[in-house]
Formats: C-alpha cells, structure tokens, sequence
C-alpha cells in the first residue's frame, strides 16, 4: 500500500516497519510465524569479518520490563554469510540489510569490501557501538572523532546505502549524529543498548558472565524516543528508531519524534509476529485520523 511507503537513502521501502539486527536472527527463523515479505526490512544479525563464538553463558537475563544481552556478536562471519546465508535469504521481496561490526577500521572496512557485490544486500548497518581495540576498548561511537573516521572509512568503499547505528552511552548523541551525517551516512539508527547490570543476591554475582550487558525492551523507551527527537532536530538525514517499541502504538510516538521507520527488537521475543501488528496498526491509525501517508507524522510532534 503506498501510503504506508517510506525512503531511507536510496532505499523505498514498501512500510516503515523493520526488525532490528541481534534479535530477528536472518528472517528465516521467523519464517513459520509471519510472512516476512510484509515487512519493510530486516536488519540480519551482526556479522563480522572473522567467526566470532561471543561470550560465555550466562549472557541473557530478564529484567523489569527488558532483557539485558551480553552475547558478544556471535555469528560465522562474512564469507560464512555470503556463502550459506545470503543465498536462502536474498529472494525475500522486502530489503536486507546486513549489520556490520568490528574491532578495527581495517575490519569494517574489509568485511563491508565482501557485501558490495551482494545485488540483493542494498544497504549495511555500521554498529559503531563495538570496542575499539586499538583506542584501548572505548567504542567507536562514543566520540565524533572516532564515529566519524569509520564511517568515512566504510563510505569510501561503500556506493549503497550507508546506515549507522548509534550508542546511546554517550553525553550527546545528536553530536555524534552530526558527525557521522559529515561523512557520508545516508541514515542514522539509534538507539542500541543501554550498559546495565544485574546481579543474583543469592549467589552474590554477576548474573552476565560478562557483568554488564545491553539493556533494552520498554524501559529504555522514553528515552528511546528522546534521543530520535533530538537526532531528528539535528541532523538532515533520515532517523530510523528504535528501543523498546512494542507495538502500532509505540511506533507511531517514534514517527512523530521524527523517525522516517522503526526496527522493533526485544518484542520479537515476546511476540513474533509483533512487527506485521505493528504494520496493520499503523495502517489503521491513519485510516482512523484520515492521514494520507505515514510520511505526513514525521517529526510532527506539537511542541
């Protein structure tokens, strides 16, 4: 339905409503629930230049109202990707993105080299929330100076869409949203995770085996939403949100923040076919308030 249609770079995707990378799997896992060509995309899981096995166990646990993750990217790698899974995966009439992490510059830039010949891959997530291993762990969106220069790297030898996810462990994202914006993204996402904790009272440790992990789900929503607001009113380039949405109702708070579309995350755990309610919910509400297109809520927050 066009009016539900939204533009991010050079992508026209067919609604605003996309599932975000680390909790989607690569669609096919959801096959059985939804008919993934409804969606408007999906953000594969983080893939990085070399396998990784992520963290020890435990690396998930349940918090009020969200999940703390500590899994640490665990996927087979690029060429792992490009082989096995792109090829069950690249008829999906809807758009797949690939979230790309590393440790260095030189391993962004590498693996983002192995996805450029994907013809049906139009676009890739730059998840500048990994350690930086060179500048002593601190992670590559933490500062513009850093944002800036992987995402310059990676524009350099990427000619698709250009997305980058940002942190929200930072004093001031719209900052970072600049930066990037500088050079070359055709988009920003954001949020990631939030840095939590937990802890057993009986054992008297960590309940992560890494001690802190990301927080999202509902609690980091309200938050959530004031960083897209703040990212829109900043920066040209389109905002996709996303944090703690969990329904049609939630996604149209984040459009009116100012986001062009929305990844739903942690709901997909809970309800997996959460992200075409959200769709058919959207597509209600405009019916209901006699909206034309989705496009006419962005960033139409009365302030």
């Amino acid at each position: 339905m066009d009016r539900l249609k939204v533009n991010i770079g050079g992508l026209s995707l067919k609604n605003p409503v996309m599932t975000a990378s680390g909790t989607f799997g690569y669609g096919t896992e959801y096959a059985d629930f939804i008919d993934l060509n409804r969606l408007g995309g999906i953000f594969v899981k983080g893939t990085t230049l070399i396998p990784r096995q992520g963290n020890d166990y435990p690396r998930m646990v349940e918090t009020p109202s969200g999940m703390l993750n500590a899994v640490g990217l665990q996927n087979k790698g690029v060429d792992y990707f490009v082989e096995h899974i792109y090829p069950e995966i690249k008829d999906y009439d809807t758009h797949i993105i690939v979230n790309v992490s590393g440790s260095t510059i030189d391993d962004y830039v590498k693996c983002t080299e192995k996805l450029v010949a994907l013809d049906n891959i139009p676009a890739i997530e730059l998840n500048i929330s990994c350690p930086n291993v060179k500048e002593g762990g601190m992670a590559f969106g933490t500062s513009c100076a850093s944002a800036a220069k992987v995402t310059k790297a990676v524009r350099e030898v990427y000619p698709k869409t250009l997305i980058v996810k940002l942190s929200p462990n930072v004093t001031d994202i719209a900052e970072i949203a600049r930066a990037v914006e500088c050079e070359g993204a055709d988009a920003v996402s954001l949020i990631n995770t939030f840095l939590g904790m937990a802890i057993d009272a009986e054992k008297r440790k960590p309940a992560l085996s890494t001690v802190t992990g990301g927080l999202s789900g509902p609690c980091i929503k309200p938050i959530a939403l004031r960083m897209v607001w703040q990212v829109f009113n900043a920066v040209k380039i389109p905002v996709i949100g996303m944090g703690g949405i969990s329904n049609w109702r939630d996604a149209i708070e984040f459009i009116l923040a100012g986001a062009t579309a929305i990844q739903i995350g942690t709901g997909n755990f809970v309800d997996p076919a959460v992200s075409v309610k959200t769709i058919d919910g959207i597509s209600e509400y405009l019916n209901r308030h006699n909206i034309q297109a989705v496009t006419d809520l962005i960033g139409k927050l009365e302030v």
